[in-house]
């Protein structure tokens, strides 16, 4: 009889590595249920497991409210006899909402369109188009199971040959796109932001990188931007995103534009964000866009209901039939997540019985995600060895930590990464679990963790990250 090993596997799946879900998340997990099992009995030297490592706002111990709207629409396309069992627990517009829904869905019980429900999709075009000022079609949107079903779709699209297509992605990446590539057999390309210049992307380095790509025999199909960004927060220059279009004409490169974080500006007068559907269409590029949108992101954080969407620009259709084609082989995304993207897409309006308590909810979200990323960016720059741009956009900060040569050698001799090594002791001691760089990418010789901030509570939670930094730099000076 034939035994089923690791080794008997696709060798693809064997190679695909996720830092955000690796070893340290198994690790704070396995602490975790030490605590609820053992209680102050423990032996560990903190109570709490804090999960910084991922952009999850619901999670248990973060705890960001969901969207009373939201949940409202949901709960009534779940049991539509709600309305009428407790007739005074929802807002009239919510009711409406509710069964206008309805009327063109059915039961969510039931699949919808492969593609996603035609009239949640009819108004993912109609945000598309007051966005950004120009057409969107609802034939050219996806719903999807999350953004990352949609990114997974298209990078499986476009390795035409295997260990020779490639696509270009932004190091630091989220990745997700690395994973991908490698689960397709792709090649990534690797462009470098630049750090020194608060992580800003250069059309140099991406023309550097699209040479030597080619030097080496890759074929380059595609460029991934990733704007807010993901794990720096930075935000692109209009003109920056111009010449990144205009590079993408001049290579024949398919533009992906993963823009989950669209929403989530903290200084939003200063670093506004611009689409790529909207440079492209000022430009009349003919570039192949497609561009991402989640519901897991911004302020709405329903990472578990899975819904997302992305929308085709200059795309021939029978590439788009393609795209139907395989996302049928899935029947359809999940109707909730659909759901959640309509009230996305279609958030009360002044004037609706709910407008206020949504203006209140989210603008108080926006407000306390601003002030955690100031103070923990300033924070952090104070520490020695520590330097932190503060981010802009997104939900992470991104710092750079200097580690002695003693500590590398520590790391070595342990077999892990230093900044892996680093995170490792900082979850140990203190509960926190952070990512390290080395999952995202970096330049040799430097190293990072990315955080989120989205934890409550912060003082305390820098205070922990401030002294273990100085206790782990005198462990190691």
């Amino acid at each position: 009889m034939r035994s089923l090993t690791v080794d008997s596997l696709n060798p693809a799946v064997r190679n695909v590595q996720y830092a955000v879900r690796g070893e340290l998340a198994i690790k704070a997990e396995e602490y975790r249920v030490v605590l609820k099992e053992k209680g102050q009995d423990s032996g560990l030297p903190f109570d709490r497991v804090i999960s910084s490592n991922i952009g999850n706002p619901q999670q248990k111990g973060l705890d960001q409210p969901p969207i009373t709207f939201n949940r409202q629409v949901a709960a009534l396309m779940e049991w539509p006899q709600l309305s009428q069992l407790a007739p005074n627990a929802f807002p009239q517009d919510v009711i409406a909402r509710a069964k206008e829904l309805y009327d063109e869905i059915g039961s969510i019980g039931a699949y919808s369109h492969s593609q996603g429900v035609p009239f949640i999709r009819q108004n993912v075009a109609k945000f598309i188009q007051e966005r950004d000022g120009h057409p969107s079609s609802p034939d050219n949107i996806f719903l999807t199971g999350g953004a990352s079903a949609g990114v997974s779709l298209l990078i499986s699209l476009l390795i035409s040959e295997q260990h020779k297509s490639g696509v270009l992605i932004p190091i630091p990446q989220y990745p997700l796109y690395t994973a991908t590539l490698a689960q397709f057999s792709g090649v990534p390309i690797p462009y470098h932001l630049d750090e020194a210049h608060e992580w800003s992307t250069s059309i140099d380095e991406i023309k550097a990188a699209l040479k030597k790509a080619k030097e080496d025999g890759v074929d380059p199909k595609a460029l991934v931007i990733i704007n807010p960004g993901n794990p720096t927060g930075a935000l692109l220059r209009d003109e920056t995103q111009r010449e990144v279009v205009n590079l993408c004409a001049e290579h024949g490169l398919v533009l992906l534009a993963d823009e989950v974080y669209q929403s989530n500006l903290h200084r939003a007068a200063e670093y506004p964000f611009t689409s790529f559907k909207k440079v492209v269409c000022d430009l009349g590029s003919p570039v192949p866009l497609v561009s991402f949108h989640s519901i897991s992101k911004g302020v709405t954080g329903e990472c578990g209901r899975r819904g997302g969407y992305f929308e085709c620009h200059n795309i021939p259709d029978d590439v788009r039939a393609m795209m139907y084609k395989m996302v049928s082989v899935g029947l359809c995304p999940p109707l909730q997540g659909q759901i959640c993207v309509d009230s996305l897409v279609r958030p009360p309006k002044k004037g609706d019985e709910s407008y206020a308590l949504w203006k209140e909810e989210t603008t108080r979200i926006h407000k306390v995600l601003a002030q955690r990323t100031k103070l923990m960016a300033e924070r952090l720059n104070n520490l020695p060895g520590v330097s932190c741009v503060d981010s802009p956009g997104a939900l992470y900060l991104y710092p750079k930590i200097m580690l002695s040569e003693k500590a590398i050698a520590a790391a070595q001799t342990a077999g892990k990464e230093p900044d892996a090594f680093y995170a490792l002791a900082l979850l140990d001691a203190t509960g926190i679990c952070v990512v390290p760089g080395s999952g995202f990418g970096q330049k040799e010789g430097e190293y990072h963790y990315r955080l989120t901030c989205l934890c409550p509570g912060v003082d305390e939670y820098v205070g922990k990250l401030e002294k273990f930094h100085r206790e782990f730099s005198a462990k190691y000076q």
